[in-house]
């Protein structure tokens, strides 16, 4: 464990993890009927690590039938080495409690699995990345996997995979395609087997060891994410509307504009507004990124971008945006926001719009834990877009039915202060001392812009810090994106 101690910093004699050679006796087909012959393939046993991805979201079915198969063998002591992990995946909460996983590795978790991590179901604390942390470490051999399965909408016989063909089409297989690269062994999981070779193709047959059919590898209607609408609340519209003039005012809006947005309806509805101010402008920006939503892809359509980045689709509209437009590219999450490879696409961003569960007096952002202290959700690429954006600005609104979300210090550090530009609240704006230069501007362009402090008195409330009741042991420990530990999540009461 490495203590984080400011930017982003590689250790001493870092290098990359090189893809392990592997031998394939007959390469013509690599289909198998069964998962239970896949783990006899590649001689799973006590104490592997096993990574899946998560581009289907709460509609995937491949990590819990792994684990079923993993738990009828009676194999214990595995690690998951998962992106992200849903609601979907609750069974892996009774694998937890047997004993047959005992360490878990994401970016990401919400649900029963959170909830069971949050009341400390595990002896070894779980290991929170961000997405651009998970590639750094499998690539430089820190997270080394015994056995990546990947959920293939589409495969051929010899491992091509696609993620635009099939029931369960859920668009570009970024998070997968580090994993594939890196594994000892690679299992794509398919319900839809199509003739050789598979086009297009997102994962190569170089890389896949062998092909298992089963009956669905899950629901492409779990991959919607938030509301997928933008908000229709007067409080978040105002938000968005002053989110919106914060990027007008800050001089990135020309032809080498790049922009990137979650899903959220604030989110979206800053999508939405920018769009008008583009077309008012007649700006034609570079490019936009992230998990897309059909939003973007629209901007795409109207050329207000001339490419989009996908690390995965958001909603369905963007799935299909992926089948048809060669101008809609799919990226690993190494190309994503590795800090360590060779050139980042978050490190392009020109706008990046980030939520929070809290925010602090010190623009420190909280999205890994509530109020109440337990795990909500974790980085994904919150930290890992505010470091490499130009202009990072985190929109939400002072409170909410969970409590206050500007506090003293919040609860658990996700993305560090340094990194966060501007606040957008529906109180007013606050810019980082850091960024003087973005405060005039600002001021200049009528923003209402505040300190930290006075937006706490505007509520009418002083500055707090909730302090969730704990029995102090370690649930989780939070890594920076460079891999140093940030914080820590203790196992709440």
């Amino acid at each position: 464990m490495r203590p984080y101690a400011g930017h982003c910093s590689a250790p001493a004699g870092a290098q990359a993890h090189p893809a392990p050679v592997r031998l394939n006796g007959d390469s013509r087909s690599k289909l198998l009927s069964t998962i239970s012959l896949a783990f006899d393939a590649c001689g799973i046993r006590d104490g592997a690590t096993l990574s899946f991805h998560h581009h289907l979201r709460n509609g995937d079915q491949v990590l819990n039938l792994v684990l079923a198969e993993a738990a009828a063998r009676g194999l214990r002591d595995l690690t998951v080495a998962a992106s992200s992990l849903f609601p979907v995946h609750e069974p892996l909460v009774t694998h937890l409690r047997s004993g047959v996983v005992t360490r878990l590795h994401t970016a990401y978790m919400s649900g029963p699995v959170a909830d069971a991590v949050s009341r400390g179901v595990l002896a070894t604390p779980v290991v929170m990345t961000t997405h651009g942390g998970r590639a750094r470490a499998i690539e430089s051999g820190e997270l080394r996997i015994d056995v990546a399965f990947i959920a293939a909408p589409a495969a051929d016989r010899c491992g091509n995979l696609n993620g635009v063909e099939g029931p369960a089409a859920c668009g570009p297989l970024g998070y997968a395609m580090v994993d594939a690269q890196h594994a000892a062994h690679v299992v794509a999981i398919t319900d839809h087997v199509v003739p050789y070779p598979a086009c297009p193709i997102d994962i190569a047959q170089e890389r896949v060891d062998f092909v298992v059919t089963v009956d669905s590898i899950g629901d492409a209607g779990g991959i919607l994410s938030g509301t997928t609408r933008p908000t229709t609340d007067p409080v978040g519209l105002q938000i968005a509307a002053n989110a919106t003039r914060v990027i007008e005012a800050s001089g990135l809006l020309d032809e080498d504009f790049s922009f990137q947005t979650g899903a959220g309806g604030i989110s979206l509805a800053v999508a939405d507004q920018l769009r008008s101010v583009m077309r008012r402008r007649s700006v034609q920006g570079s490019f936009a990124a992230g998990g897309v939503t059909g939003y973007l892809c629209d901007m795409l359509d109207e050329g207000l971008f001339r490419a989009l980045f996908d690390v995965q689709c958001f909603d369905l509209r963007a799935v299909d945006s992926y089948r048809r437009d060669a101008r809609h590219m799919a990226m690993s999450a190494s190309l994503y926001a590795n800090p360590h490879g060779k050139g980042a696409v978050v490190d392009q961003l020109g706008a990046m719009i980030l939520g929070a569960a809290q925010v602090d007096l010190d623009f420190n952002v909280n999205v890994t834990t509530g109020s109440h202290g337990r795990i909500l959700g974790g980085s994904g690429g919150h930290a890992d877009t505010a470091d490499g954006a130009r202009l990072a600005i985190v929109t939400t609104t002072l409170t909410s039915r969970a409590g206050l979300k500007l506090v003293e210090r919040v609860g658990c550090i996700t993305t560090p202060g340094s990194t966060v530009d501007v606040v957008v609240t529906e109180a007013g704006v606050a810019v980082n001392p850091r960024r003087e230069e973005m405060a005039q501007r600002l001021k200049a362009a009528g923003l209402p812009v505040c300190a930290m402090t006075q937006l706490q008195r505007l509520t009418g409330q002083g500055p707090t810090r909730q302090a969730p009741a704990r029995d102090g042991r370690i649930a989780a420990v939070v890594q920076y994106r460079d891999g140093t530990v940030i914080d820590v999540v203790r196992v709440a009461k």
